[in-house]
């Protein structure tokens, strides 16, 4: 099969397209012929050499595919040949065959292309756990999201709108993402090459601040995150861009009883990750079966040109997700 090899630690240029056998599924795992597979930021992090995939995971980059069972280890019962499905993975989507944990994969919803599909798994599984499970962001309740035309930050601006946010309010990098974020629900979009969202936010929200922020920033933002939030708010780091928060002020997170925390998705075990999937199935299963929230899709490259995929995620120029397609998705 191809695959994407990262020749070594470096820009775009280094992601090379290579012959590596098809893995075989163990016992608990089945082997999906990809037709696409979403690009995140922490494959930029991989190919950078400063985000190593988990002990056992492949070294080819990739985090959540869309394809077809094509075989299943001897104790799945669950998923058979020709299944369209869906799966998160601790990486090895850069591929035209990837295995997968049963656990960890899952039907392709009703209305989903497979394009769409394997710009879910880890986008909105990310925005779940993080806005919802440990931000708990709830109805009535303000969030402000950085990175807002990013893959997380369309689908958090879908989401707090789909969960009843009283007021939404992303950070964006463009006049033309300002209003790409509107359309998808923001109530205010900021461009923060020209505006200062503390200023913004406390303008929005009549000088109260917001109930939780979703940061995948850091550096000087984190200060700033403290200066937008509202008393008790919640801020929660899932990257950090623009590295170390510089000569940070701890005494506004206590004056306002901030509750600032971090978390990652990729190390967490199969059956934590399993039951991430079944409660995002639960609760958003609905929204995406009515058509009401879907995977926002910026642009497709050929698996064998995920060079120009990670260049264009690396501009910022994108609103949504960028997805790779392999030669059975093109086929299909």
């Amino acid at each position: 099969m191809i695959a994407i090899d990262i020749a070594q630690p470096g820009g775009p240029e280094v992601l090379t397209p290579a012959q590596h056998p098809v893995p075989e599924p163990a016992a608990d795992e089945v082997l999906i012929r990809i037709h696409a597979a979403g690009v995140n930021g922490p494959d930029l992090l991989q190919r950078k050499g400063l985000y190593d995939p988990p002990p056992g995971a492949p070294d080819i980059p990739g985090l959540e595919v869309a394809g077809e069972v094509v075989a299943v280890g001897g104790s799945v019962t669950q998923f058979a040949a020709g299944d369209r499905v869906a799966a998160l993975i601790a990486g090895g989507g850069y591929a035209e065959y990837a295995v997968a944990h049963a656990s960890n994969v899952f039907a392709i919803p009703e209305g989903l292309s497979m394009v769409e599909a394997a710009a879910m798994p880890e986008t909105f599984l990310t925005v779940w756990l993080n806005m919802f499970q440990r931000g708990r962001l709830a109805a009535g309740e303000s969030v402000l999201i950085h990175g807002g035309a990013s893959g997380i930050g369309t689908t958090a601006t879908m989401l707090a709108r789909a969960f009843g946010a009283s007021k939404i309010i992303t950070t964006v990098g463009s006049p033309a993402q300002q209003a790409a974020s509107v359309a998808l629900g923001a109530d205010v979009a900021v461009d923060y090459r020209c505006e200062d969202f503390v200023e913004a936010v406390m303008h929005a929200t009549g000088g109260r601040g917001v109930d939780v922020i979703v940061d995948i920033v850091a550096g000087d933002y984190v200060a700033r995150n403290y200066a937008a939030a509202a008393m008790n708010g919640r801020i929660v780091q899932i990257g950090v861009i623009k590295g170390a928060a510089p000569s940070l002020d701890l005494f506004p997170m206590l004056a306002k009883r901030l509750t600032h925390i971090g978390s990652t998705l990729r190390s967490r075990t199969h059956e934590e990750k399993a039951a991430l999937i079944a409660d995002l199935t639960h609760a958003v299963g609905p929204h995406i079966s009515r058509g009401a929230v879907k995977p926002l899709i910026f642009r497709t490259f050929d698996l064998e040109d995920a060079r120009g995929a990670h260049a264009l995620l690396e501009s910022g120029g994108h609103v949504g997700k960028v997805v790779l397609v392999t030669a059975a998705g093109r086929a299909a």
